[in-house]
């Protein structure tokens, strides 16, 4: 009636591909608890809810709600909905409805929200 066989009868799970360096899939999140003094590099988004003081370099870069900034940003595309000041050079640059930034901003394309606060200059990228 019952019989073995030596196959499985369900095929096994495909591995997982770990994310590759580089990508746009990288996504890494600085809670609200976080305090950093220095310098932030990464080849993917950077998502800010705590306090930085110093200079970021990233492909894309959100700054919370509770999100403080204070210093130099690089990147493809930043999204502010908390505070910055500094200076700014992009592509794409969206300042939200709850943003208050004092800053520099070089980039080709900007969004501003009703509400959002903005105390600096827009500057057009050189070339």
């Amino acid at each position: 009636m019952f019989s073995k066989s030596a196959e499985p009868t369900t095929a096994p799970p495909p591995p997982t591909r770990p994310p590759v360096l580089g990508s746009n899939s990288a996504r890494s999140v600085l809670g609200a608890d976080l305090r950093i003094t220095g310098e932030i590099s990464s080849s993917g988004t950077v998502e800010i809810q705590g306090e930085i003081d110093g200079n970021i370099t990233a492909n894309g870069l959100i700054i919370g709600h509770e999100g403080r900034v204070k210093g130099s940003i690089t990147a493809s595309s930043v999204e502010i909905k908390g505070q910055f000041s500094g200076k700014v050079a992009c592509e794409s640059f969206t300042l939200r409805s709850t943003a208050v930034v004092k800053a520099d901003i070089t980039s080709t394309g900007i969004v501003i929200e009703s509400g959002a606060q903005i105390e600096g200059r827009f500057l057009k990228p050189k070339g």
